[in-house]
């Protein structure tokens, strides 16, 4: 049974008593039902079955259509009167229940197996100044995490259960109900009224595709972060034609943490937590590459500034040889090169079907030389070759 289950995992990972848990990143619940499901296996463990219904029931009687809430109070009920199952064929009750028995282990797992205290994701980098809270999703643990920018460094704000798609992730073609992986941002905002019952609460489309996608060929359309239908609390963890799908509860808090156009919204298979020194480290070391980058470029040593290209690497239609060539020859024509950056961003992708981690770099490019001067929004994205960053993708960034 699902309880037994649960309560299995409870007492393997050592957490039926609240004290001798792991230290996990704050908050410690997402909202008031996961604490009530946390406490739901916490009664049953400590004073029994009949806290743990009375728990249970107070979860249902806030949201009715919890259906998970209703199969575990049918769990605890058939646990009191002594049944191990309480109806039906028990392969195809079996069969039927693995998709919520799917979302219990992925809810509780937050609790059970979660990141030690104050360590940071390996994806946030750096936030632009206009970009105080990033999104990061986690598709293994079926987590949406909140990040707010604290003097430069990601503080963990909330987190949410969420449903992905159907056929898993790293989306490759329209049509294939999966989730894509990458680096993304929220494009707009569409209210409830103006969406079937299906979105619920509301919806904010993402970037998806954007430049890395197109370039590896993928493609596709109307990836949003969105609300569940009104007869339905929450919907499995593999549920959505490739959108990321919270609760209506859940989506609605979201909200006060999304400005369109602005807000990174980072999709992975699984985050790497690091200590706060090795994040630090890291950090240091692409904002060094990426500044020598910059300082290359100002020196008018043109094969200097080259070296930070990779020999893949492309820009629109061209390649590197044809890109080089331009560059040697506009070279020639500089007597001085002055390059700021402001509006820095650097988020780092891992995961997917890409053999290798890149680092996505948005920044505002105010270039001023001797015969041209501009002024323009870059986006570029970085891979290590032979333990070196080197930019492999550039484009213009809207």
């Amino acid at each position: 049974m699902l309880i037994r289950l649960l309560f299995c995992l409870l007492l393997a990972t050592g957490t039926v008593h609240a004290q001798d848990r792991v230290p996990l990143l704050n908050p410690a619940f997402s909202n008031a039902v996961e604490a009530s499901l946390y406490k739901t296996f916490e009664e049953l463990g400590q004073k029994g079955l009949k806290r743990a219904l009375s728990e249970i029931d107070g979860v249902l009687v806030r949201n009715p259509n919890f259906r998970l809430g209703h199969m575990i109070r049918g769990d605890l009920l058939m646990a009191q009167s002594g049944s191990p199952v309480a109806f039906g064929d028990k392969q195809m009750l079996a069969d039927a229940s693995a998709p919520l028995r799917h979302e219990a282990r992925v809810r509780m797992e937050r609790y059970f197996d979660g990141p030690p205290l104050h360590f940071l994701p390996k994806s946030l980098v750096a936030f632009a100044p206009k970009q105080p809270y990033a999104l990061l999703v986690d598709t293994d643990k079926h987590r949406l995490f909140v990040f707010r920018n604290q003097s430069g460094e990601p503080h963990l704000v909330a987190d949410y259960y969420v449903s992905e798609g159907k056929k898993g992730i790293d989306k490759l073609r329209e049509g294939d109900q999966k989730t894509p992986l990458g680096v993304y941002q929220v494009t707009s905002t569409v209210p409830k009224n103006k969406l079937s019952d299906l979105y619920g609460a509301g919806a904010f489309p993402i970037s998806y595709p954007n430049e890395w996608d197109r370039l590896k060929g993928r493609n596709g359309s109307g990836i949003w972060l969105h609300g569940t239908p009104s007869d339905t609390y929450s919907r499995p963890p593999l549920a959505s034609d490739g959108c990321v799908v919270l609760t209506n509860d859940d989506f609605e808090s979201l909200t006060r943490y999304i400005d369109v156009g602005s807000t990174p919204v980072v999709i992975t298979s699984r985050i790497e937590w690091q200590e706060p020194e090795r994040w630090k480290l890291d950090k240091e070391d692409f904002e060094s590459s990426f500044s020598q980058w910059r300082k290359d470029w100002e020196s008018l040593d043109v094969e200097r500034y080259l070296a930070h290209y990779s020999s893949r690497f492309v820009s629109g239609r061209q390649d590197y040889d044809s890109w080089t060539s331009r560059k040697r020859s506009v070279a020639a024509g500089k007597s001085h090169i002055k390059v700021a950056i402001s509006d820095f961003s650097a988020f780092n992708f891992h995961g997917g079907n890409d053999s290798e981690p890149y680092m996505v770099v948005t920044f505002v490019q105010d270039y001023k030389s001797n015969n041209l001067n501009n002024k323009m929004k870059k986006r570029q994205y970085w891979a290590r070759e032979d333990g070196l960053w080197k930019i492999v993708y550039e484009t213009s960034a809207t």
